[in-house]
């Protein structure tokens, strides 16, 4: 199931990390809080990303616009029930893809005159 949520993040708050009991490999977990910028009350979302390599790939900044999409799964310790939300992928959307088309505009040959002045683009 792909879930979404659009928003501001807000918060980027301490990484834990350390050994696994079972397996003896290392693990490293980033957790972020995102906001809605859309809706009169917009709600907030505590969301974590799993292993030391998507951490550095996907390099969350407070203050960035993003879409995360995200898996919610639930685990029961000592009798009680917790919800896990991960993210698998986050886009950057709002500064970094509006900065792109204009970089594409510029990129792009001004429409050249013609012997009278005109700026049509025919071929005569």
């Amino acid at each position: 199931m792909d879930l979404v949520f659009k928003g501001k993040i807000i918060n980027a708050l301490p990484h834990k990390s350390g050994v696994s009991k079972s397996t003896g490999n290392p693990w490293e977990i980033a957790e972020y809080v995102i906001e809605e910028t859309e809706g009169q009350y917009p709600k907030k979302m505590v969301f974590s990303i799993s292993g030391p390599d998507r951490i550095k790939n996907i390099n969350l900044q407070v203050g960035e616009i993003v879409e995360a999409h995200f898996d919610i799964d639930a685990h029961e310790y000592n009798g009680r029930w917790f919800n896990s939300v991960t993210a698998f992928c986050v886009d950057r959307i709002g500064q970094n893809a509006a900065q792109q088309p204009q970089q594409q505009q510029a990129a792009q040959p001004a429409p050249q005159q013609n012997a009278a002045g005109g700026s049509d683009n025919l071929p005569f």
